[in-house]
C-alpha cells in the first residue's frame, strides 16, 4: 500500500456515504466516491464545505457553491505549487494520491542527475514538475491541449526553466512509436491512463484493451540506463497484481530489475484510509 501522507495543503477530511469531503488549501470541496460505501464518521463536518459537486442521472453534473470562490487558487507541496479550481467534470486539476509516487520518482531521479523522462497522459503536470525538480528533462504528452497549457502554467508557478520541458499534444501510443523510430528513448516513464477516452484525432481508448499494448511499446523506448516505469490505473476491477503481471511481462523480462505493485490510498483525519487506484512500478535495481 502507497500511502500519500505528506501534505499539509490538502486533506481528506472525512468520508462515506459515496462521497468525500477534502481541504484544498483554506476551500473545503465536497465530490462523490464511489468506493466510500460506508457512513460518514463526522457527519457536522460536511457543513464546513463551500462547494459540493453533485452527479446527475444523465451523466456528469454540476457544482454548487455556498461561497464565492476564486477563480482558481494555489496549493504547495513540499517545493511544488500548483494550480487548482473545481472543474465541469468535478476534478480539481490535480490528483493529491499521486504525490506518493512523485516522491519515489524523485529520489530515483535525484541519483541520476540530467536523467529523460516521459509522462504520457500527463493531465496538468503534477507528476511533470515534480520530476523536473528532481533534476530531470521531461517531456509532457496529453491528448488535451486545456491540460497540456494547464501544466505550463503549473511549470511557471514552480520557478522551474522551460528548457527542461518540452510540452506534446498527441495520442500516447503513436507518440511512443514515432520515439522509437527516432531512436528518442528514456531513462524513465510514466503513465496515468484513463479508463476510457479519445485521442486528438477521434482515437478510441478503453483501458482493459490498450494497457498492455501502451507499456510492452514504452519498455522498447526505454534506454540503456532507464531507471523507473509507472504505471498508474484507477479502473475498478484493475487490481495491483493485474498492474504487476503486466510489468514483470515487459519492462522486467526485457530489462531486468524488479516490480512492485500496491493500491494508493490517501489517509483519512477521521479515520482510515482512502482507496484511489493501484500503481504498479518497475525499477532497475
Amino acid at each position: 500500500m502507497y500511502i500519500a501522507d505528506g501534505w499539509k495543503d490538502y486533506e481528506v477530511l472525512d468520508t462515506g456515504d459515496g462521497e468525500k469531503l477534502e481541504r484544498w488549501g483554506s476551500v473545503i470541496l465536497s465530490r462523490p466516491d464511489p468506493q466510500a460505501i460506508w457512513p460518514k464518521q463526522s457527519p457536522s463536518e460536511w457543513a464546513k464545505a463551500h462547494a459540493v459537486y453533485h452527479r446527475s442521472n444523465r451523466g456528469g453534473g454540476e457544482w454548487e457553491f455556498f461561497k464565492k470562490l476564486p477563480e482558481r487558487w494555489e496549493i504547495g507541496y513540499r517545493d511544488l505549487k500548483f494550480y487548482v479550481h473545481p472543474t465541469n467534470f468535478k476534478h480539481t486539476g490535480l490528483f493529491p494520491e499521486q504525490a506518493v509516487n512523485w516522491d519515489w520518482m524523485r529520489s530515483l531521479i535525484q541519483a541520476r542527475p540530467g536523467a529523460k523522462v516521459l509522462n504520457l497522459f500527463g493531465y496538468t503536470g503534477g507528476a511533470t514538475v515534480a520530476c523536473a525538480a528532481a533534476g530531470a528533462r521531461v517531456t509532457h504528452v496529453d491528448a488535451a491541449k486545456g491540460m497540456v497549457q494547464w501544466a505550463g502554467e503549473n511549470r511557471r508557478l514552480c520557478g522551474l526553466p522551460e528548457e527542461r520541458f518540452r510540452w506534446i499534444v498527441d495520442d500516447a501510443l503513436k507518440f511512443v512509436a514515432r520515439e522509437k523510430r527516432r531512436g528518442n528513448f528514456y531513462d524513465g516513464i510514466l503513465m496515468d491512463p484513463p479508463s476510457y477516452g479519445r485521442g486528438p484525432g477521434g482515437e478510441v481508448w478503453k483501458l482493459e484493451d490498450a494497457l498492455y499494448g501502451l507499456v510492452d511499446a514504452c519498455t522498447g523506448a526505454l534506454s540503456e540506463n532507464a531507471v523507473f516505469m509507472l504505471v498508474n490505473s484507477y479502473t475498478t476491477g484493475l487490481q495491483p497484481a493485474v498492474l504487476r503481471n503486466i510489468l514483470e511481462m515487459t519492462a522486467k523480462k526485457t530489462c531486468g530489475g524488479s516490480v512492485d505493485a500496491g493500491e494508493v490510498v490517501l489517509p483519512v483525519k477521521s479515520g482510515g484510509v482512502l482507496p484511489c487506484g493501484a500503481s504498479g512500478r518497475w525499477t532497475a535495481r
